[in-house]
């Protein structure tokens, strides 16, 4: 049995490695066939490429030399034209110097004749300046003067004649002038200050606080005097306790402080309660309530004139005016009623009337400013303006309200006639005794400064001044430039009210004996 089973082994493993073995060369007759089915196809693409690449290589080649043409016959048709343009240059060159030389020769020809006409005129002027002179000579003679003489007396009676038009003609002016502007002045102005009606208090530095009875006086000085030196110190004013009966006055200069104190002193007068800490506690309620009163103040200010568009900080700037007077004048009233009047004058003209409101209204409120900050009303007024982003014509109309610089603007001109109404009123304003006399002396001095005046009289409590001129140093034509003279000094170098009328006499007396 064994053998069989090994015989059979042994005839499996032959007919195993039969089969391997025809297997093999199967495979290996399969691979050489695709490798040369392969080989063929290569060899069948790359023959393919050869020829499209030759084939393109044909039509580039076509393509190129097509292209060689067509830009060779551009080139050749661009220098056609740029030949015959040239050509064209040349000949209208040429046909230019052709012109040119003509010209010349034209140019020449009368070259030569001016030089010729010159040399005769140089000969006859010659001959015009021999005369001219042979027959000055015979002039001298006759008249007796030589030229400069003769000269001078032209240039005097020049002079004389230029100077007897230039008075007259300024006469007339002035008067077809006036007559025009002044009648469009008091119609425009009439309407405004109708229209616009301003009641007028004046103001002063001090304040009177009713006290219930006389020991409120004593409770307010303190022991040793410490409550009443608490409240000076607190609000800088002097209280001033006298023998008025049932009344304390407080006195100082700035009008918010005094303001401060008189309300204060009526709290505590109120409460009963006087002593350091409660003065501390009613001063600090007094300061607000002023300061409530200042924003009260100047939003009211801006209702009334319709102005908006206004910052806070200036408004309360504003309101500080409240607290202002100005020759007894509340300067916020006063700038109310500047605006007011602005407004109207500005209308009646066909000027921007919301613009002329509000430069009046702002046009003094530099003086809302202590103090503490220097320069005038009308520099700091112009600072503030410029700090909260004014126009530049509310600027300008600040700035020359006072006539610091000249009016450019009719917005300026308009508010600076406002300005001048609302301080000339009746009642508006009031000037101490001294600054009165002053004013009066000072406008008497500028005009005896002139040689010509002899004397000067300040009269209509110095609405007008008369001036006696020496008849023999100014004759009739000339009192009206020394008028003008005088009346430009006394805009440079006085500050007063309204206006002046300059009154100018010259007496000539003739005196003669009959025996």
């Amino acid at each position: 049995m064994l053998p069989i089973i090994l015989a059979a082994v042994i005839t499996g493993a032959i007919c195993l490695g039969g089969g391997i073995l025809i297997g093999f060369n199967y495979r290996k007759r399969v691979a050489e066939a695709e490798i040369g089915s392969a080989e063929e196809q290569a060899r069948k693409i790359l023959e393919d490429g050869i020829k499209t690449a030759e084939n393109r290589k044909k039509e580039a080649l076509i393509e190129a030399k097509e292209e060689i043409i067509k830009t060779k016959n551009e080139f050749e048709r661009e220098l056609n034209n740029r030949r015959n343009e040239l050509s064209r240059q040349e000949r209208r060159v040429a046909t230019k110097e052709e012109q040119l030389d003509k010209k010349t020769e034209t140019l020449e020809k009368k070259d030569e004749t001016l030089t010729k006409k010159l040399k005769e005129t140089t000969e006859l002027n010659e001959q015009i300046e021999k005369i001219k002179e042979e027959q000055f000579e015979a002039l001298q003679k006759v008249a007796g003067l030589t030229a400069e003489e003769a000269t001078e007396r032209l240039i005097a009676q020049l002079e004389n004649e230029i100077r007897h038009e230039q008075a007259k003609k300024i006469v007339e002016l002035e008067e077809q002038f006036k007559a025009d502007a002044d009648a469009k002045a008091k119609e425009v102005l009439s309407l405004a200050i109708q229209r616009c009606a301003a009641d007028h208090v004046s103001e002063i530095t001090v304040s009177v606080v009713p006290l219930p009875s006389e020991e409120m006086k004593g409770r307010i000085i303190g022991r040793e005097g410490r409550n009443i030196r608490t409240i000076e110190t607190l609000t800088g004013v002097d209280l001033i306790i006298d023998d008025t009966p049932e009344a304390i006055t407080v006195s100082g200069f700035d009008p918010v402080r005094r303001e401060v104190a008189r309300l204060a002193l009526e709290k505590l007068i109120q409460d009963g309660r006087i002593h350091p800490t409660r003065i501390e506690e009613m001063v600090e309620k007094a300061q607000r309530e002023v300061d409530q009163a200042i924003k009260q103040a100047g939003e009211r200010a801006t209702f009334e004139t319709g102005i908006n568009s206004m910052g806070p900080d200036l408004i309360r700037l504003l309101g500080r005016l409240k607290y202002r007077t100005s020759y007894g004048q509340n300067v916020l009233a006063h700038s109310i009623e500047v605006s007011l009047l602005s407004g109207m004058i500005a209308d009646e003209i066909g000027a921007d009337s919301t613009l002329a409101k509000r430069a009046g209204l702002l046009h003094d409120i530099g003086k809302a400013l202590t103090q503490e900050v220097e320069g005038s009303h009308v520099q700091l007024g112009v600072e503030v303006a410029r700090k909260y982003k004014e126009s530049k014509e509310v600027i300008h109309a600040i700035e020359a309200h006072h006539g610091d610089v000249e009016a450019q603007t009719i917005t300026a001109m308009i508010v600076q006639a406002a300005d001048a109404i609302s301080a000339a009123r009746p009642g508006a304003r009031r000037e101490n005794l001294e600054n009165y006399i002053k004013r009066l002396t000072k406008l008497e001095e500028i005009a005896n400064e002139f040689d010509c005046v002899e004397k000067s009289f300040a009269i209509q409590a110095g609405r007008e001044i008369r001036i006696m001129v020496k008849p023999d140093a100014v004759d009739d034509d000339q009192m009206v430039l020394v008028a003008r003279d005088i009346v430009k000094k006394i805009e440079s170098e006085l500050e007063y009210p309204g206006q002046i009328k300059v009154h100018l006499i010259r007496e000539s007396r003739t005196i003669d004996f009959a025996k």
